[in-house]
Order: structure tokens, then sequence, then C-alpha cells
């Protein structure tokens, strides 16, 4: 990654353009002008443009070669959340692909929760669900948090921490498991800068006082290594990779060593052309220097499941100190670098599909996020599931036929039965671990080979593994297994528990239990059934009052729309004659009963008017005209006469009004609107414009007027001014 400076949109262009054709670089360039409008006056906290950010997330999402799509969505990855620009206005622009792509990224600000945790956990939840829909969703928010992390100098201490910590909790984990170590290792290194300072500039000033002699000691090691493979006709890039901060602190905390106790702060790597020069390669290192037993992995013949793949070895060196030495083709190198990008960067003229049995085959923990979902009661939970299946520490075990699987640090027995499949699992019972007998909770180690003994005669798990497994997967199948085996006792319960409840809220079960609420109710809650829903209520999967809550709701809302009519008659037959209010309007034969205009038509003295009885809101008086009045057979019994009082006018009470022009756009065009209308001595509530591609302008204008009569007034002088094509009164 390019982290040494800051790229510029031209050094982007110049970059996809090594490698899409015109029309693609173009689709990229007019992403970049929309978001350069779209964030047009906006700022960061660093007090640069705001264009600065996306274009720099852009620049990352370039540097892994990513498809035309992507790189836009990298443009436009924060204007829906931060910009006046809509999901529909990205559709019609870039299309549904890009409008996923962001929206993938985009938080969920406009809910409220009842904590910044669980709105946190909500965001995640998002996005991962996105990801596991498309995974260049998070290729952008690992890009997004990347640039975030770069600048977070910027940002408070408090602010500093928390997004240090929930990157290193979740972020570089991510990145790791995408094997996108480029990304891995700058976020890792800047989170520890900000949790823990002390440390970090510690460990820099550490490794800058020995910096000389390690680079002699490189050299020399570089030299003999070049020496050694000299007559093996290998091209081989020889050169020395430094241990990143974070890895050196995390050894330092994790083995309790100081810093010149840890001595394999350098690697040395080996690039060459080929799997059979990496095994030659391999051999004259062992020649050379006198391996360390139990330190030598294979990750070529058995490559980890983010796609990595090297020879890694620890030899003696030439001052008899520990050298790790890797070796790999160019070709592994690109993707320990970048990962599952690599994998899916973009080709000219193939779509980003990762359809690959390789690649299906290494990505289906991000699917398994569906599953953890479904399972989930809340967002934190799933968050808390996903931290363990996917965020921890991994252990790989083999089968007996030699395949590896990869599991969560902690896992046992079942765990592994039911990663292979769930009716292994099922039918576990019993296991061997390295050709020995174990009992089920016994926690699995890298390197070790597990058999799962079945029987077909087996009645199925015991509700006791939900305690003894681990992982969110197996624990999910053993829900299910119990509540497939169930299904007729939870529906009989559920039925039970859904009438009880109806009873309850004192509804008559034949009024509820309608095929069109059922209908309803199914549709909502996802069943596929009614008895997939008595079922889900018996297994209490979901509680009988949420679900009568749904089936009785229209009912509900009947009985509270009679309960406030039966109100107002009884309070229209016992009241005074005809009173006028505050707003100047006469409701017949009513009396200290709220009356007030709507906002959403703004009526006037010479409106034809209507009011409106509303739940626990007296009586809304609405322009005759006005959209928002419904006449249906369930509303017109709420609909109520009223009157302007006589003089209403003459007592000079102003009422607010909205209207919109439309003009050709010219400048100076808002001046002279506005100056007409103060000539007539007419109050301005907000005055707002806008200018389409067509010059077509829009002037949004609220004010205050007397009657019907003075909107008129105004209007006519407003049409007076040139280049004015309509003035209309505005309907919100």
């Amino acid at each position: 990654m390019a982290k040494n400076r800051d790229m510029t949109a031209e050094d982007i262009f110049a970059r996809v353009g090594s490698y899409m054709n015109e029309e693609h670089v173009a689709f990229v360039v007019k992403a970049y002008e929309a978001a350069k409008n779209s964030h047009e006056g906006q700022f960061r906290s660093s007090g640069e443009a705001y264009i600065i950010h996306p274009i720099q997330v852009a620049g990352i999402l370039a540097e892994l070669e990513m498809d035309p799509s992507t790189m836009a969505a990298g443009f436009l990855h924060d204007v829906v959340e931060d910009t006046a620009v809509s999901r529909e206005d990205i559709i019609r622009d870039f299309g549904e692909e890009v409008a996923m792509l962001v929206d993938g990224v985009t938080k969920l600000d406009k809910l409220k929760y009842k904590s910044k945790e669980e709105k946190q956990a909500e965001n995640h939840r998002k996005m991962f669900i996105a990801m596991a829909q498309d995974i260049r969703v998070i290729l952008i928010k690992l890009a997004d948090r990347l640039h975030n992390m770069r600048t977070l100098k910027h940002v408070s201490e408090e602010k500093q921490r928390r997004i240090s910590a929930e990157t290193l909790e979740i972020f570089a984990p991510l990145a790791h498991r995408l094997g996108i170590s480029a990304i891995k290792w700058e976020l890792e290194d800047i989170a520890l800068r900000y949790l823990n300072p002390q440390q970090y500039y510690r460990i820099v000033n550490l490794m800058k006082r020995k910096r000389v002699e390690r680079e002699n000691y490189l050299e020399k090691v570089m030299t003999e290594i070049k020496e050694e493979i000299s007559d093996m006709d290998i091209v081989a890039d020889i050169s020395g990779r430094p241990k990143h901060l974070y890895s050196i602190y995390r050894k330092m905390v994790l083995q309790k060593k100081e810093f010149n106790e840890i001595y394999d702060l350098l690697a040395v790597r080996i690039l060459v052309p080929s799997i059979k020069d990496c095994y030659a390669v391999l051999g004259s290192i062992h020649t050379l220097w006198k391996p360390m037993p139990g330190r030598f992995k294979d990750y070529i013949a058995m490559p980890k499941q983010n796609f990595y793949q090297s020879l890694h070895t620890t030899v003696v060196g030439p001052a008899g100190d520990p050298l790790e030495v890797q070796i790999r083709t160019e070709e592994m190198h690109k993707i320990a670098e970048f990962g599952v990008a690599a994998h899916w960067a973009y080709k000219e003229g193939k779509k980003l599909t990762g359809d690959s049995k390789d690649i299906d085959s290494k990505l289906t923990w991000f699917r398994e996020i569906l599953e953890i979902q479904n399972e989930s009661s809340n967002a934190e939970e799933f968050m808390e599931s996903l931290k363990f299946d996917l965020f921890s520490d991994m252990v790989y075990v083999f089968t007996p036929d030699g395949d590896v699987m990869e599991l969560p640090d902690g896992s046992v027995p079942i765990d592994f039965a039911y990663r292979v499949h769930s009716e292994v699992g099922n039918r576990t019972i019993g296991a061997k671990v390295n050709g020995k007998m174990v009992p089920l909770d016994t926690e699995l180690h890298t390197g070790d080979i597990i058999e799962i003994l079945t029987s077909k005669q087996s009645f199925g798990p015991s509700r006791d593994w939900l305690k003894i497994a681990n992982t969110s997967q197996a624990k999910n199948k053993i829900r299910q297994f119990f509540k497939k085996q169930l299904r007729e006792e939870n529906i009989i319960k559920g039925r039970e528990m859904i009438e009880k409840e109806v009873k309850a809220q004192e509804f008559d079960l034949k009024d509820v239990l309608t095929q069109g609420n059922t209908k309803r109710v199914i549709e909502k809650f996802s069943f596929t059934s009614e008895e997939d829903m008595y079922a889900a209520v018996g297994f209490n999967g979901i509680t009988a009052q949420q679900v009568v809550n749904r089936l009785a709701e229209k009912l509900r809302k009947e009985r509270e729309q009679l309960d406030t009519i039966n109100k107002i008659v009884s309070d229209m037959n016992t009241a005074p004659p005809d009173k006028m209010t505050e707003s100047g309007v006469i409701v017949r034969g009513i009396d200290n009963l709220l009356i007030r205009l709507s906002k959403c038509c703004n009526p006037v003295p010479g409106d034809e008017i209507v009011g409106f009885i509303t739940k626990g809101r007296g009586v809304s008086v609405h322009r005759s005209d006005c959209p928002n009045i419904s006449a249906g057979d369930e509303e017109i019994d709420r609909i109520i006469e009223v009157e302007w009082a006589h003089g209403t006018s003459s007592t000079r009470k102003e009422f607010q009004v909205d209207i919109e022009v439309s003009a050709f756009d010219r400048q100076g065009l808002l001046n002279e609107v506005m100056m007409v209308v103060a000539e007539t001595k007419t109050t301005m509530v907000a005055v707002s414009g806008k200018a389409d591609r067509d010059k077509i302008a829009r002037i949004n204008m609220t004010i205050k007027i007397t009657d019907i009569a003075h909107l008129h007034r105004i209007v006519d002088r407003i049409k007076q001014v040139r280049d004015i094509y309509s003035v209309q009164r505005v309907i919100n």
C-alpha cells in the first residue's frame, strides 16, 4: 500500500488505465466527478476538503486492481451517508451494482438505538450481511478504515482509542481472514500507536538503534544465499523483511520477552519462478545452515484458508542466531500481500464473480455469516458469535484422508464433526484424536488428526452438546435438530400460547386468526407456513405476544379509532354552540378540543377546508384538495365540517405558506424574487434554491400571509419577474 504519500485523482485514473479499457476508466472518472460535486463544501477533521478521503479510498482499491463498479463505489461510498444523494440517485446514474456496494458500507445513522454499542453492532451486522452477499463490500470498507486510521491524529484521543480498539478487534482480523496482509499489518501497527503509544515508540526506538547492525547482518546472509544458489540456474529475488511492530509487541506480551530476547526481527524472503524452484532453494538453505526442529512449515502443499502459500523455515544463521526464511513464487507473494483481492483482481473483459471452485471452497466461512445472522436474536449476539467463529486464532487439523480443516482455537471434536457435515455431527457417538479415543469436549490443536465415529442407530445429539460445542455453526445445527424433532409438539404448544394471548388482549379468536391476518404475519416474520409460525412460538423462537400484536394490529387500530370517534361525538352532543378557536376556524358544537392547522397543506383564510379527527391530537384542518385527506370507507367517519370564522383576516393573524418558483437559472434571480416579495411587506420565514443541469432553477419560500387574497398578490408580483416559468403553492 502506498502510505508515504497521498494519491491524486489523476494518479488513480492512470493506475486504473493500466488495466481497464477507456469506457471503464470514463465510468470511474464519472464517479469521481459525482463524489466531488456531492461533497463540495464539506471538510474533514483535519481541515482538508472531504473529497480527499474518497480519493484515497479509491487509490487503495486501485492498488488492488479492483473492477470499475468497486472503484466507482470507492469514490461514492460516503455520499448517501453524508450528502443529499440517495440510493435511487446512484442506481439512476451508476446502476444497481454500484448502489448495492455503496449501501453495504453505509451506516444506519437514521435509526435510533438504546446505546452507542447497539448502534455500532447493528452497523457491523449490516456490513457483514452485505459482505456475505458480495465480498467487495468488505474490500471497500477495509480501504475506508485504512485511510481513516492513517489520518487518526486529527480526532480526539477518546475517538483515537475507540477506533483503534475496534480496528484490532474486527477489521485487522478480517483483513487476515481475507489474506490481505498489506492492509492487516498497517492497521495493526497504527492501532498500537494510539492504544499503547509508550510501547509503540519504545519498540520504534529500539529497532532504530540496531538498524545498521541488522542491515549489515542481512546483507551478509543474502550474499551467502546468492552464492549458494548461483549454480542452480534459478532467478531469485532475495530481500529482507523487517518484523512488523505489532507482531513484535504481541510476542513481547504473550511470550513475556524483552526486546533483546526476540531474535527473529528479520526474515529473508526469496521469490522464485516456480514451485519446483521453491523446494530446490529450501534444500540449499538447509544445506547452508542447520534447520531448527519443529520450525518448518509447508504452506504450499497445505495452503492456509486465506489463500496464503509459502515455505517457512527457521535456521541457525551465520552468527548462531535464529533466522527465518520464506520461499515462494511471485504469484504466491502477490496473494500473500493482497489475498482474496489478488484472486478477484479485475481482468479486462471478465467480471468479478469468485466462482472458481478453489476460491469458493476457501470462502465458505464468510457465507456462514448468514447462518449466524439467522440464529442470532440481536446484533450484539451476532457480533459475539462472529468474533469467535471468524476472528479468533485458528487451529489447522486433518481428516483421516489428509484434508486440512480450519477451526477457531478452542474447538472440540463436535465442532469438527458439524464442520464436516450436519449429518456427521448428528450421528456422532465418539471421536479419535491422533488414533486415540478422547472425550467430545477435548480441545483440538494444530496438526491433530481427527476421526469422528458415527452410527446410523444414533438417537442424535445430546442437549449437553450445546454447552460443549464452541462454534456457532455447531450450536446452530444442534438447535435445528431439536427444533425439527420437536416440531409437532411445538406446533400444538405454540397454538395454545397464541390462543391464550388473543384472549388476554380481549379479542375474538375468529376475528384475529383470519387467513388474511395469518398471511401477513407469515410474510412479516419470513415463515413458510402457518405451522411454522406456531412451531416458532412453541420453540420460544418468537413470543406469542409478538405474533398476536401483528395478528390483531388492524383490529386494534379499528378499536382505537372507534373509541376516539365515540369520544368526539359524545363531546359534540354535550358541548356549547359554535366557538371560534385560536386558529380562526369554527368547528360546529366543539369546545375545549385542540384545533390545529395542518402543516402539510397550510390552509389560509379563503381556502375551502375540512376537519379530520386525529388520534390523540384533536382536529387537524386541511385544504379540501389536500391529498393527505383520505375518504376511504375506514376514514370517512373521521371527516367533519369546519369553516373560517367571519372576519378572520381582519384580525391580522398570519398564516404560514410554502410556495415554489420555477424559472430559468441566471445571475441575480434569487435576489429579484426576494426583492418583490419584500416590497409586498410580507414576512419570509425561509428561502432556499437549487438549479439542475438544464438550468432550471427552483426557489422554495416559506412566507407568512393574512389570507388567500394576500397570497394571490404575492404570486402576481413574482410572475412579473423576468424568466419566471411558474409559481405554485406546495403541499408537503
